[in-house]
């Protein structure tokens, strides 16, 4: 379902010389860029924003505004294929436009991610749990409140110490009050705010392109599995190249020299 500017919001922003200027430095900002991309900053504290907008501004040029400034600057690139975008406009996003690639300017915002603790109400996005070892808690109240969530302690040197790893709250599961107030005793942050990527617009290519999600640790992790197989199975083939021609030299090797043994001549004895 496509988010239209009504009548009214448009001829009165038209007619204002202040967002009527907005709106057009907002155009030719986009005009001259190569990537546009609409990021959501819902719940992201003002601080937080600050500074992530201060990380990447050599990479990008985080732009807010109000919704129908948004929505007008998409109109007036006067290209079909950005429309698409109007959709993904709400209250609560920032334009970020940029020279850089989009899959490229993605994967710079997936890292300028701060931790945050848990909030009463929020759902795991992962199993939260407490490691073994020692915490800078000593004993008290806080005795109890570990106990309470099945935490197993002792008291070492004055302060407590977990005994063995517990996880609290499994992933999908509301954390309540008390476990939020025990993981911020504890130090563990398990949420992490920042920009999130909704929607890139590719300007010289005319494309649009949602759901991308960048993880550097599971794509290293894929491609070293895929390494590993493709290795294993070019071996298996006898597919030479650099990264095999080592292990098949090796291989035709000890081949060679267990055939030279098979065939070779046996000696005879000589008669007394």
């Amino acid at each position: 379902m496509k988010t239209k500017t009504s009548g009214s919001e448009y001829k009165n922003s038209k007619n204002n010389p202040k967002k009527g200027k907005a709106v057009q430095e907002l155009t030719e900002k986009i005009k001259k860029s190569k990537t546009l991309m609409i990021v959501s900053i819902k719940g992201l504290p003002s601080r937080q924003f600050q500074d992530i907008k201060k990380s990447i501004r050599d990479h990008a040029s985080i732009q807010i505004a109000k919704k129908n400034i948004f929505l007008r600057s998409i109109k007036e690139m006067k290209k079909d294929s950005i429309n698409g975008l109007e959709p993904y406009v709400t209250e609560s996003c920032a334009f970020a436009i940029s020279d850089v690639e989009g899959f490229e300017l993605a994967g710079l915002i997936a890292k300028k991610k701060t931790p945050v603790f848990a909030k009463a109400g929020q759902i795991a996005p992962m199993d939260i749990e407490v490691k073994e070892g020692p915490t800078d808690l000593v004993p008290g109240p806080a005795i109890s409140e570990l106990g309470a969530l099945g935490i197993q302690i002792s008291v070492e040197n004055g302060k407590i110490a977990i005994k063995s790893p517990k996880i609290v709250v499994k992933q999908g599961k509301i954390i309540n009050e008390a476990t939020c107030a025990v993981l911020q005793k504890l130090a563990i942050q398990p949420f992490s705010v920042g920009l999130e990527c909704v929607a890139v617009y590719d300007i010289e290519k005319e494309k649009i392109y949602t759901n991308i999600k960048i993880d550097e640790e599971a794509a290293v992790k894929e491609l070293g599995e895929a390494a590993a197989k493709s290795l294993g199975f070019a071996q298996m083939i006898a597919y030479y190249c650099k990264e095999t021609i080592g292990y098949l030299l090796f291989k035709g090797t000890i081949q060679a020299k267990a055939i030279e043994n098979k065939t070779a001549t046996p000696v005879a004895e000589g008669v007394n």
